[in-house]
């Protein structure tokens, strides 16, 4: 049913630093508690800062009331937003070629308007690439609606992922596609880079209480709070590598808490990863479902 299906749209994810290590935690099926993880001994086994970190979107199109309820209920520190695909990108881009003020998603402002103002005064800040192929109109109705909304948000953008500007020097170095071995099509209507999460980390460094992006590594929407929060630096390989893993999981919202199971309704006891000093995610039995999530993550690289 609905209500079901809202539930397994709301979970978080929570990073407890612990030297070097982390550990992931998500708050059970029946809804998010105020604390992480589940008591006992592996709360108390570690020590040091805990960021929660809320998915309210997996998809353009995703249900809009995961926001609210992970702003209400999560004790979120972060809430990030995952709308782009390669197939999003192209409808985005038609868009835009209609009107000037397309080529954004319009969800992220829908999901975001009952709820700006309980997010400013907790003090969530949000990471989404709700930017799409029109970063500049999207931050602009985001500025207007908090305004229209009595709410002051500082908005930032991460521009640099749309590379049509570089066309001719592109096509001068007789790029290829990498599995087929075609050149680029004579006409071209988009081409974006995928942007990495120390771009977002530095926009939070600055002070924004939102980022939007356009197209990035969907795991940077998580990977770049963490690196705020955390301090990592570039060369910081394990920490680095743990957080993409987590954030891999996370951006695909519902789907690694049982939305892609054809038996989800019996899908039981879901307490999250869990790792100390060790850089590295695992899980708790009995279930299963972030390993599944990964492994469509990693489909083509790995054989399992």
């Amino acid at each position: 049913g609905r209500g079901q299906l809202c539930e397994l749209a709301m979970w978080s994810l929570g990073f407890r630093a612990a030297g070097r290590g982390f550990r992931a935690c998500r708050a059970s099926r029946r809804g998010l508690s105020s604390s992480p993880c589940r008591p006992g001994a592996v709360e108390s086994s570690l020590r040091g800062e805990t960021v929660r970190i809320g998915c309210a979107s997996g998809f353009w199109g995703d249900t809009s009331v995961a926001a609210p309820q992970l702003v209400h209920h999560g004790n979120l520190d972060f809430l990030v937003a995952d709308y782009l695909s390669e197939i999003t990108m192209s409808l985005l881009t038609a868009a835009k070629q209609k009107s000037p003020d397309f080529g954004y998603t319009p969800d992220f402002l829908q999901s975001l308007k009952p709820v700006l103002n309980e997010i400013k005064q907790k003090g969530i800040r949000v990471v989404a690439n709700a930017g799409g192929v029109n970063l500049q109109a999207c931050a602009q109705a985001l500025r207007k609606l908090a305004a229209d909304e009595g709410v002051q948000l500082s908005v930032a953008t991460v521009t640099g992922d749309d590379l049509m500007n570089k066309l001719q020097d592109i096509q001068a170095l007789g790029v290829k596609e990498m599995d087929s071995g075609l050149p680029l099509p004579p006409a071209l209507y988009s081409m974006n880079a995928y942007l990495g999460a120390f771009p977002i980390a530095e926009a939070l460094n600055l002070g924004a209480d939102v980022v939007v992006t356009g197209r990035c590594v969907d795991s940077a929407l998580a990977l770049g709070p963490l690196i705020h929060q955390f301090g990592w630096k570039n060369t910081d390989f394990d920490l680095l590598a743990a957080g993409s893993l987590a954030g891999h999981l996370i951006e695909c919202g519902a789907q690694v808490t049982g939305g892609v199971l054809t038996d989800w309704e019996e899908v039981t006891g879901w307490y999250g990863s869990q790792s100390a000093h060790s850089q590295s995610l695992f899980h708790n039995e009995p279930w299963n479902g972030n390993r599944t999530r990964l492994f469509l993550d990693i489909e083509g690289r790995f054989s399992v």
